[in-house]
């Protein structure tokens, strides 16, 4: 094991002048961080561990917001989703990751940060310019059964693995970052995260000197809401395509659509070119294949996963068709169209 000193914050004015340039690694429930230490992937010189940081553990809801604390865990937030109809889009896709053990340490702000699960990026034997600039991509041309269509790049295939993060997208967060030169500043979620491009180790905007302080979600109506992840086995299991979205018609029109995808991209997928062409149109079969074909324009495959366009295709139709029907049949409901 590499040595390293830990430092423990308590209070938002503890990070002032902490920074991660000189190889420091914050911490919080730990779920993803330490199998990565215990495998020589991140080898930090200290431990900044935030999970004492009582000013970021709650939830707080505002007149026209919801505000979520970054070190609150994922059971927390997935139960107080729950109670709220306009976020059960956000309470199914956390439960439908991890365990009970898992969620219960697990933070708001650590699951977007997590790292990809690609093989080859836990295997320190392999080529990964994620863990090793410069080193290559094993999996462009080896076993890439779970890696992206959609953001890749010559030098990087790695999904995003988070459930929450394609909810959070789906239902418009933003992300509140909290540093010392550049003061609190607020983004979009769909903005946070990186495409590969030739920098594939370069996975957020997060400065140096910044930390995830919370996530903003607008108060809306967001209708009927459905998350359907499509996995190996049925449960503690990552995506290999999930789809979060939540419908509002009038008539047979689409007046409103929040949708993400997740297993599909090297970052929690917005689809804009889908949601552009169904905004507004009138709901029907020939409407959803429009809406795909256009977000599958730029896809790529590289051999173990040629199937997920289909799969991606057949899962967005499903859920889209399950959320008419059940708006169809209750007008104004909004909600979960399962019970979670």
């Amino acid at each position: 094991m590499n040595p390293f000193s830990v430092q423990h914050i308590k209070h938002t004015q503890d990070i002032t002048g902490l920074s991660t340039e000189d190889g420091a690694k914050y911490i919080a429930g730990g779920t993803n961080l330490i199998d990565l230490m215990k495998l020589q992937v991140e080898t930090p010189s200290q431990l900044i561990n935030l999970s004492q940081w009582e000013d970021e553990q709650s939830i707080t809801e505002e007149s026209d917001h919801f505000r979520i604390g970054a070190m609150v865990t994922n059971t927390t937030l997935a139960n107080y989703a729950y109670k709220k109809p306009s976020l059960s889009l956000l309470s199914q896709a956390l439960l439908s990751g991890a365990t009970v053990q898992l969620r219960n340490r697990a933070t708001t702000g650590g699951n977007l940060l997590q790292r990809t699960r690609c093989y080859y990026f836990y295997d320190t034997t392999k080529a990964c310019n994620k863990r090793q600039p410069g080193s290559g991509c094993a999996a462009l041309t080896s076993m890439n059964r779970i890696h992206a269509i959609l953001g890749t790049s010559e030098d990087c295939i790695a999904t995003h693995p988070s459930d929450m993060a394609v909810a959070m997208m789906a239902l418009n967060a933003r992300v509140v970052l909290n540093g010392h030169s550049d003061g609190i500043r607020e983004i979009p979620l769909r903005n946070f995260h990186c495409e590969p491009g030739s920098t594939p180790h370069v996975e957020n905007v997060l400065k140096d000197d910044e930390v995830i302080s919370a996530v903003i979600i607008p108060k809306q109506c967001n209708g009927t809401q459905y998350y359907r992840k499509v996995r190996d086995r049925s449960s503690y299991a990552f995506a290999l395509v999930s789809v979060g979205a939540g419908l509002v018609l009038k008539n047979d029109t689409i007046e409103k659509l929040t949708l993400a995808f997740g297993g599909v991209g090297t970052k929690p997928w917005y689809p804009a070119s889908a949601i552009k062409v169904l905004v507004g149109a009138e709901f029907s079969d020939e409407v959803l294949d429009l809406a795909i074909d256009a977000e599958l324009v730029d896809a790529k495959v590289y051999g173990s996963n040629n199937f997920k366009p289909d799969l991606l295709r057949n899962t967005f139709k499903s859920v889209l068709n399950s959320l008419y029907e059940h708006q169809r049949e209750n007008e104004d409901y909004e909600g979960a169209l399962y019970e979670n």
